[in-house]
Protein backbone atom coordinates (compact mmCIF):
# COMPACT_ATOMS: atom_id res chain seq x y z
CA UNK A 1 0.00 0.00 0.00
CA UNK A 2 1.96 3.09 -1.29
CA UNK A 3 2.15 5.73 1.66
CA UNK A 4 1.93 9.91 1.61
CA UNK A 5 3.00 12.00 3.99
CA UNK A 6 0.16 14.74 4.61
CA UNK A 7 2.50 17.60 5.24
CA UNK A 8 -0.08 19.41 7.87
CA UNK A 9 -0.76 18.95 11.53
CA UNK A 10 -4.22 19.28 11.91
CA UNK A 11 -5.99 16.93 12.68
CA UNK A 12 -9.35 17.75 10.92
CA UNK A 13 -7.63 18.18 7.93
CA UNK A 14 -6.02 14.67 8.39
CA UNK A 15 -9.23 12.54 9.04
CA UNK A 16 -10.98 13.79 5.95
CA UNK A 17 -8.22 13.65 3.66
CA UNK A 18 -7.19 10.19 5.13
CA UNK A 19 -11.29 9.40 4.16
CA UNK A 20 -10.74 10.08 0.99
CA UNK A 21 -7.83 8.33 0.28
CA UNK A 22 -7.90 5.33 1.80
CA UNK A 23 -10.31 3.65 -0.02
CA UNK A 24 -8.02 4.10 -3.09
CA UNK A 25 -5.56 1.78 -1.13
CA UNK A 26 -3.38 5.55 -0.11
CA UNK A 27 -2.21 5.29 3.30
CA UNK A 28 -2.14 8.69 4.66
CA UNK A 29 0.97 9.34 7.41
CA UNK A 30 0.49 13.25 8.91
CA UNK A 31 4.28 13.98 9.91
CA UNK A 32 3.61 14.34 13.03
CA UNK A 33 4.90 11.03 13.11
CA UNK A 34 7.99 12.26 11.87
CA UNK A 35 8.93 14.78 14.95
CA UNK A 36 12.29 15.86 13.83
CA UNK A 37 10.38 18.09 10.49
CA UNK A 38 10.18 21.74 11.38
CA UNK A 39 6.85 23.99 11.07
CA UNK A 40 7.10 25.71 7.66
CA UNK A 41 6.76 29.06 7.53
CA UNK A 42 3.44 29.94 5.77
CA UNK A 43 5.07 33.44 3.71
CA UNK A 44 3.36 33.09 0.16
CA UNK A 45 1.22 35.35 -0.95
CA UNK A 46 -1.54 32.85 -2.11
CA UNK A 47 -2.68 29.61 -1.08
CA UNK A 48 -0.92 27.78 -4.14
CA UNK A 49 2.30 28.92 -3.53
CA UNK A 50 1.56 28.14 0.91
CA UNK A 51 0.58 24.48 -0.40
CA UNK A 52 3.44 24.03 -2.85
CA UNK A 53 5.83 25.35 -0.20
CA UNK A 54 4.20 22.80 2.06
CA UNK A 55 4.72 20.05 0.32
CA UNK A 56 8.05 20.26 -1.20
CA UNK A 57 10.04 21.30 1.91
CA UNK A 58 8.33 18.38 4.00
CA UNK A 59 9.24 16.02 1.33
CA UNK A 60 12.72 17.11 1.55
CA UNK A 61 12.98 16.84 5.44
CA UNK A 62 11.27 13.40 4.89
CA UNK A 63 12.16 11.55 1.84
CA UNK A 64 8.83 10.54 1.16
CA UNK A 65 5.87 11.82 -1.13
CA UNK A 66 3.81 14.68 0.43
CA UNK A 67 0.57 15.69 -0.13
CA UNK A 68 -0.22 19.49 1.57
CA UNK A 69 -3.16 22.31 1.22
CA UNK A 70 -3.11 25.27 1.98
CA UNK A 71 -7.09 26.18 2.78
CA UNK A 72 -9.16 29.61 3.72
CA UNK A 73 -12.06 31.20 3.68
CA UNK A 74 -12.83 34.11 1.09
CA UNK A 75 -15.44 36.46 2.47
CA UNK A 76 -16.96 38.71 -0.76
CA UNK A 77 -18.28 41.46 2.42
CA UNK A 78 -14.55 41.26 3.55
CA UNK A 79 -12.68 41.71 -0.13
CA UNK A 80 -11.77 38.07 -0.05
CA UNK A 81 -10.03 38.39 3.81
CA UNK A 82 -9.36 36.32 5.78
CA UNK A 83 -8.37 34.39 2.76
CA UNK A 84 -4.77 33.12 3.38
CA UNK A 85 -4.77 34.07 7.02
CA UNK A 86 -7.79 32.51 8.16
CA UNK A 87 -6.14 30.05 10.52
CA UNK A 88 -4.48 33.22 12.28
CA UNK A 89 -7.54 35.89 11.22
CA UNK A 90 -7.68 36.64 15.30
CA UNK A 91 -3.98 37.22 15.70
CA UNK A 92 -1.48 35.66 17.90
CA UNK A 93 -2.70 32.55 19.45
CA UNK A 94 -5.85 31.92 17.46
CA UNK A 95 -8.57 28.98 17.74
CA UNK A 96 -11.53 28.61 15.47
CA UNK A 97 -13.16 30.18 18.32
CA UNK A 98 -11.07 33.79 17.90
CA UNK A 99 -11.08 33.28 14.83
CA UNK A 100 -15.31 32.76 14.48
CA UNK A 101 -15.73 35.63 16.86
CA UNK A 102 -13.80 37.91 14.71
CA UNK A 103 -15.46 36.88 11.67
CA UNK A 104 -18.75 38.10 13.04
CA UNK A 105 -17.75 40.63 14.63
CA UNK A 106 -16.15 41.57 11.08
CA UNK A 107 -19.35 41.50 9.56
CA UNK A 108 -22.00 42.90 12.25
CA UNK A 109 -24.79 44.28 10.36
CA UNK A 110 -23.65 43.44 7.17
CA UNK A 111 -27.40 42.12 5.76
CA UNK A 112 -27.61 38.05 4.74
CA UNK A 113 -27.79 39.52 0.82
CA UNK A 114 -24.45 40.43 1.06
CA UNK A 115 -22.58 37.73 3.17
CA UNK A 116 -21.49 35.53 0.14
CA UNK A 117 -18.35 33.68 0.78
CA UNK A 118 -16.16 31.16 -0.96
CA UNK A 119 -14.15 28.17 0.78
CA UNK A 120 -10.49 27.55 -1.31
CA UNK A 121 -8.63 24.81 -1.20
CA UNK A 122 -5.67 24.49 -3.01
CA UNK A 123 -3.73 20.98 -3.12
CA UNK A 124 -0.17 20.49 -3.98
CA UNK A 125 1.80 16.96 -4.10
CA UNK A 126 6.01 16.80 -4.25
CA UNK A 127 7.78 13.41 -4.74
CA UNK A 128 10.56 12.59 -2.05
CA UNK A 129 12.80 14.68 -4.18
CA UNK A 130 11.14 17.45 -3.17
CA UNK A 131 9.84 18.66 -6.96
CA UNK A 132 6.01 19.83 -7.05
CA UNK A 133 4.78 17.41 -9.56
CA UNK A 134 1.11 18.12 -9.17
CA UNK A 135 -1.47 21.33 -8.05
CA UNK A 136 -5.23 22.05 -8.11
CA UNK A 137 -7.04 24.24 -6.33
CA UNK A 138 -10.91 24.47 -5.78
CA UNK A 139 -13.72 26.29 -4.17
CA UNK A 140 -17.26 25.68 -2.50
CA UNK A 141 -19.59 28.93 -2.77
CA UNK A 142 -22.13 29.48 -0.20
CA UNK A 143 -22.59 32.08 3.10
CA UNK A 144 -21.63 33.59 6.57
CA UNK A 145 -24.54 32.80 9.20
CA UNK A 146 -25.27 35.13 11.93
CA UNK A 147 -25.09 32.27 14.61
CA UNK A 148 -22.96 28.83 14.97
CA UNK A 149 -25.11 25.77 13.61
CA UNK A 150 -23.49 22.21 14.31
CA UNK A 151 -21.06 20.54 15.71
CA UNK A 152 -19.46 18.69 12.62
CA UNK A 153 -16.63 19.81 10.81
CA UNK A 154 -14.01 22.26 12.00
CA UNK A 155 -12.79 26.16 11.61
CA UNK A 156 -15.57 27.99 10.10
CA UNK A 157 -17.50 25.43 9.23
CA UNK A 158 -20.44 26.01 11.84
CA UNK A 159 -21.06 29.55 10.36
CA UNK A 160 -20.85 28.37 6.80
CA UNK A 161 -23.66 27.64 5.00
CA UNK A 162 -24.60 25.49 2.04
CA UNK A 163 -27.74 27.18 0.23
CA UNK A 164 -28.89 24.57 -1.56
CA UNK A 165 -28.70 22.28 1.57
CA UNK A 166 -30.00 24.41 3.92
CA UNK A 167 -27.76 23.75 6.58
CA UNK A 168 -23.70 24.72 7.41
CA UNK A 169 -20.60 21.91 7.19
CA UNK A 170 -20.89 22.13 11.21
CA UNK A 171 -24.73 20.89 10.08
CA UNK A 172 -24.07 18.76 7.42
CA UNK A 173 -23.03 14.57 7.21
CA UNK A 174 -19.20 14.04 7.14
CA UNK A 175 -21.14 11.92 4.31
CA UNK A 176 -22.20 14.85 2.20
CA UNK A 177 -19.36 17.06 3.41
CA UNK A 178 -17.07 14.47 1.76
CA UNK A 179 -18.83 15.12 -1.47
CA UNK A 180 -19.24 19.17 -1.76
CA UNK A 181 -16.54 20.75 0.28
CA UNK A 182 -13.67 22.78 -1.41
CA UNK A 183 -11.03 20.03 0.23
CA UNK A 184 -12.83 17.17 -1.15
CA UNK A 185 -13.37 18.66 -4.86
CA UNK A 186 -9.62 19.22 -5.12
CA UNK A 187 -8.83 15.94 -3.24
CA UNK A 188 -10.76 13.94 -6.15
CA UNK A 189 -9.45 16.71 -8.60
CA UNK A 190 -5.88 15.69 -7.54
CA UNK A 191 -6.53 11.83 -6.71
CA UNK A 192 -6.54 9.94 -10.26
CA UNK A 193 -3.14 11.41 -10.76
CA UNK A 194 -1.89 11.02 -7.65
CA UNK A 195 -2.78 6.90 -8.00
CA UNK A 196 -0.85 6.96 -11.18
CA UNK A 197 1.87 8.32 -10.16
CA UNK A 198 2.35 6.47 -7.17
CA UNK A 199 1.71 3.30 -9.16
CA UNK A 200 5.87 2.61 -9.69
CA UNK A 201 5.66 2.99 -6.04
CA UNK A 202 2.78 0.56 -5.39
CA UNK A 203 4.33 -2.26 -7.58
CA UNK A 204 7.80 -2.17 -6.06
Amino acid sequence: MPQVVLGSRNPGKAREIAALLNPLGIELLSVTEFPDVADVVEDGSSFEENASKKARETALAVNRWVIAEDSGLAVDALGGAPGIYSARFSGEGATDEKNNQKLIQELKGVPDAKRGAKYVCHVAVADATGEVRLNVECECRGWITTEPRGSNGFGYDPYFLIPEYHQTFGELSPLVKKVLSHRARAMRSVTQDLVKALAPQSDA
